[in-house]
């Protein structure tokens, strides 16, 4: 695609489970732990539905698509232990380290996004803290009071744009997502959002992102306005 089809915008707001953190592998680990205890097995169909919803709603809503004989509070208390035990080994994804220092070093203001309350936050960047503590602002939409609804409604990036000290237009905001109700949140705060879906993500999940890349060592920032990447 070529570059006028796009407008130049001048912020960035970053999702960060599955597009800066490699934690989808370790969430579904998680989730069968419990699940094939009752024979179940938790799905990249099943992850679709609920990737960028707050964690009580992930909750219920895992409950009820497995059928699994279990309330909330119990479902919720046995996964922050097996998260304890498996969050603080997520990696970095591909492209993301690079990205956030170039746009931090030419002066673009970035903000985080994520469905994440501080706990979950804290186990997963703590062995990077230094790279996290490049944003402008973080938006932990778990445990903000700002964030009345969780993606897919806009909130959560609406609150995001809003805290950059110009308090810039949502149009001037570009999303990086890899979940569709992350891209669904950002189309409906009106603003552009890149894509980076996981491979495993059955496709008729994709709606109308602006742009769907592979990685994100392979976004170009010129194409949307933002400094190039030195050679």
């Amino acid at each position: 695609m070529s570059g006028n089809q796009y407008k130049n915008v001048t912020h960035c707001i970053f999702d960060m489970d599955g597009l800066l953190l490699d934690t989808e592998t370790l969430y579904s680990e998680a989730f069968n732990r419990i699940a094939n205890r009752y024979g179940k097995e938790f799905t990249w169909e099943h992850k679709a539905k609920i990737m960028g919803f707050k964690t009580k709603a992930v909750a219920q809503a895992t409950i009820e698509m497995l059928d699994l004989p279990m309330t909330v509070e119990e479902f919720e208390t046995e996964i922050v232990q097996i998260y304890h035990e498996l969050f603080p080994s997520a990696n970095l994804m591909p492209g993301a380290e690079r990205l956030l220092r170039h746009l931090k070093e030419n002066n673009v203001p970035i903000a985080l996004a994520t469905s994440s309350n501080k706990e979950n936050f804290k186990l997963k960047t703590q062995r990077w803290t230094e790279l996290f503590d490049l944003f402008d602002h973080k938006v932990l939409g778990g445990s903000d009071p700002d964030v009345v609804q969780g993606k897919p409604a806009p909130d959560i990036f609406l609150v995001a744009a809003k805290r950059f000290p110009d308090n810039p237009d949502p149009s001037m905001c570009l999303v990086f997502e890899d979940a569709p109700n992350g891209v669904k949140a950002a189309l409906s705060a009106g603003m552009q959002v890149i894509m980076v879906p996981d491979p495993r993500l059955p496709k008729h999940y994709i709606e109308n992102p602006t742009l769907i890349i592979n990685s994100l060592e392979e976004f170009q920032p010129e194409v949307f306005g933002l400094p190039p990447y030195s050679k």
